[in-house]
C-alpha cells in the first residue's frame, strides 16, 4: 500500500485540501453546535487527566477556545480528528458551539493528523504513542523509518517506543495514565517474568522511585528473583501486603517487606529526623 502523505508533516496535511464549512470564516473556521461533534473511536488519545481537564475548561469560560479542532464530515455530524481534549473541556465549561476547520481525511491522514498533532503537543503516554506507530506499522505499513520521518523522531526512538507493547499489562496501565515514564517502563522491560514485571511496576509507582532506583530494582530482581516475590503463592504475597498494611498503621509511616530464599528484610520509610525520631521511640517502647 502506498505511503500516502508520508513525510509531507501537519501543516501539509491541513492545508492541501478544500474545506467546505457552512458559515466560514475568511480563515475558514466555523462555528458547529457542539452535539454535533463526536470523538473518533480510533484516535490515539485515551487517558485525560481530569484535573488538567477542569483547567482547560475554566480557561475556555474566561477566554473561549483559540485554537479550532480539526474535524471530518461524517453525514449529519463532525468526527474529531485532532483536539478530542479541548471538545472535553469544552463541555465541561458547557459551550454550545465550538470553531472547528472541517476538512476530507483518508483513515491514514486521520491517524496521522492525530498522532502528530499530540505528540507535538506532548499529550500521549508511552503506551499510546508506541501504539500510534504499531498501527502505522500494521495498517499501513510504515517501517520504523517512515516513522521517525513523519514525526522527527530518531528510528532507535520509534523502535524504542514499540518495545514498550511488550510491558505486562498491569505495567502497561500504569503507563497508560502516566504513572510510570517511558524511561521505567524501559527499565522494567529486562523483567520477562510478566508477574514478577507486574510486581515491580507496583512497587516504582507506590514508592515512586526514580529511574536510577528502578534500574538498581530491576537489577536486584534478576540477582534473585525470589527475593522480589517471584514464584511464591498469592495467599502468601497477600500475606505479606497485609502485614505491611498493619504496621504501616502501627508506626504512622510506610513499610515495605521483602522475603527472600533465606532471610527477609522490612524497610521503613522517614522524612526527617524528627520523623525517625519519633519512630524510635515506638520500637523502643515495645522492647
Amino acid at each position: 500500500m502506498a505511503k500516502k502523505g508520508l513525510g509531507r508533516g501537519l501543516h501539509a496535511l491541513l492545508d492541501n485540501r478544500e474545506s467546505t464549512p457552512a458559515e466560514a470564516t475568511p480563515a475558514g473556521v466555523s462555528m458547529v453546535d457542539i452535539r454535533l461533534l463526536e470523538p473518533n473511536v480510533k484516535q490515539p488519545r485515551q487517558y485525560f487527566d481530569e484535573t488538567a481537564l477542569e483547567e482547560l475548561a475554566a480557561s475556555m469560560k474566561a477566554y473561549g477556545i483559540i485554537q479550532p479542532l480539526l474535524v471530518k464530515k461524517s453525514g449529519a455530524y463532525y468526527t474529531i480528528i485532532a483536539g478530542e481534549r479541548r471538545y472535553r473541556a469544552a463541555r465541561m465549561a458547557q459551550l454550545t458551539e465550538v470553531p472547528v476547520v472541517i476538512k476530507e481525511y483518508t483513515a491514514m491522514d486521520e491517524l496521522q493528523v492525530a498522532l502528530i498533532e499530540n505528540i507535538q503537543r506532548k499529550d500521549l503516554t508511552p503506551i499510546e504513542e508506541a501504539q500510534c506507530y504499531q498501527r502505522l506499522t500494521e495498517e499501513f505499513f510504515f517501517s520504523p523509518e517512515d516513522i521517525a520521518r513523519q514525526v522527527g523522531k530518531s528510528k532507535h526512538a520509534i523502535t524504542g517506543a514499540l518495545q514498550l507493547l511488550k510491558l505486562s499489562p498491569a505495567a502497561q496501565a500504569f503507563a497508560v495514565t502516566g504513572e510510570l515514564t517511558a524511561s521505567h517502563a524501559k527499565a522494567l522491560l529486562a523483567v520477562e517474568d510478566p508477574k514478577l514485571q507486574a510486581n515491580l511496576a507496583e512497587r516504582v509507582v507506590d514508592e515512586g522511585l526514580s529511574v536510577r532506583a528502578t534500574e538498581n530494582a530491576v537489577a536486584a530482581t534478576l540477582r534473585d528473583p525470589f527475593e522480589q516475590g517471584a514464584a511464591l503463592p498469592e495467599a502468601v504475597l497477600q500475606a505479606y501486603r497485609t502485614a505491611e498494611i498493619d504496621l504501616k498503621h502501627a508506626l504512622g509511616a510506610k513499610v515495605s517487606i521483602r522475603p527472600g530464599k533465606k532471610k527477609g528484610r522490612i524497610e521503613i520509610e522517614y522524612y526527617s529526623p524528627s520523623e525517625l525520631e519519633r519512630l524510635l521511640q515506638l520500637l523502643r517502647a515495645v522492647q
